[in-house]
């Protein structure tokens, strides 16, 4: 089944490429199929070779999969705030 992605994802182009089924949200709702909703804190710091790892994982399984990649705001220490 396929991993439901948004379109501007980088690792998107890849996994396409490699053949993994991937289905964009536009037509993933149009679909009569309940998805498993997953979110994913990604802490690596080779960001889009690690997303696209676990996607390549998640999309060899039976399910439709919706991912949503959580990402952290940088926090603003006393020496950013004095710098700008």
């Amino acid at each position: 089944m396929p991993v439901v992605l948004p379109k501007n994802l980088p690792a998107t182009e890849t996994l396409t490429n490699e053949n993994i089924f991937v289905m964009y949200e536009e037509r993933a709702k149009s679909q009569d199929i309940r998805p498993l909703n997953i979110a994913i804190v990604n802490l690596m710091p080779t960001k889009i070779q690690t997303e696209t790892q676990l996607l390549r994982l998640i999309g060899n399984t039976p399910l439709q999969v919706n991912v949503d990649f959580i990402y952290r705001i940088k926090e603003r220490t006393s020496t950013d705030l004095a710098v700008g």
